[in-house]
């Protein structure tokens, strides 16, 4: 790896991460997106996206809220994608090295929310003294900078050595260790359905989880085929559904001549 696809590494990190205003876009940090770029990066967009989608296997059920963050998915997704291509890594061996990294990139995020918090401060400096056109600096681009600071070389520096020494490091693990490495590895996509399921398998939503299994198990059809299939089951639910709701009679559709009483003296029947 050289030090401008390195670099470019780094950039392509940042991008994913850094919140750029007209630039930044959240599907970047997705392993599958960023480790198909870090493939063509590295002159193999193939491996890039067939070890970036393994990797991104482990995040399906990947939630940030409140500000957490439980693991770095885009340095995950980028370093194990330039490891594997520089390392001639296999998808499963890849995605057990790449885990570890998304974990401990969250050092990244923690340090950027702590420190953010002194930008927010100058904005209400800012408000206070009436300098409105000053929040553009202390909202956007100072927060980019320094977002920008903290992700591209510490990314870059990572992708850069870290390839350096990977073929060090399979050497020193070829073996039983690296075997382990593999079967942890073909486990921890089970992880990421498992809790992507936790939303599926509710309600109305159990059976056709079920006629989905048995569809993609016995049908014998291809990935784009079972997608057609599915969505065509989609659409006619959403069609039965909707007619069965607007045929329903209301509770009070009935007919008003229903409720007079014919003995009534008032009773006019010219009225009906």
């Amino acid at each position: 790896m050289t030090e401008f696809q390195a670099l470019l590494c780094g950039l392509t990190y940042w991008i994913g991460v850094g919140n750029i205003p007209f630039v930044s876009l959240w599907i970047v940090q997705r392993p599958l997106v960023c480790g198909l770029i870090t493939g063509c990066i590295l002159g193999d967009p193939i491996t890039g996206a067939v070890v970036g989608a393994t990797i991104n296997l482990v995040y399906l059920g990947f939630i940030s809220a409140g500000g957490s963050m439980p693991a770095d998915m885009a340095l995950a997704g980028i370093l194990g994608t330039a490891y594997a291509i520089v390392g001639n890594l296999d998808a499963q061996t890849a995605l057990a090295i790449a885990v570890p990294l998304g974990i401990l990139g969250t050092i990244v995020w923690y340090l950027r929310m702590t420190l953010d918090s002194i930008f927010v401060h100058m904005s209400d400096r800012y408000i206070a003294q009436g300098r409105f056109s000053m929040l553009r600096v202390s909202n956007v681009l100072l927060p980019c900078l320094f977002s920008g600071a903290i992700s591209i070389a510490p990314a870059a520096l990572a992708a850069y050595f870290g390839a350096s020494y990977i073929q060090d490091f399979i050497t020193f693990c070829a073996g039983t260790p690296m075997r382990i490495f593999q079967v942890i590895g073909g486990l921890m996509p089970a992880l990421g359905i498992a809790i992507t399921l936790q939303y599926i398998f509710k309600g109305e939503a159990k059976l056709f989880l079920f006629c989905g299994f048995i569809i993609a198990t016995c049908s014998g059809l291809t990935l784009i085929e079972q997608g057609i299939v599915g969505l065509l089951v989609a659409l006619l639910y959403v069609q039965v559904t909707d007619k069965v709701g607007t045929s329903a009679p209301s509770s009070g559709g009935g007919s008003s001549n229903a409720t007079k009483d014919v003995s009534d003296p008032d009773y006019d029947p010219d009225e009906d």
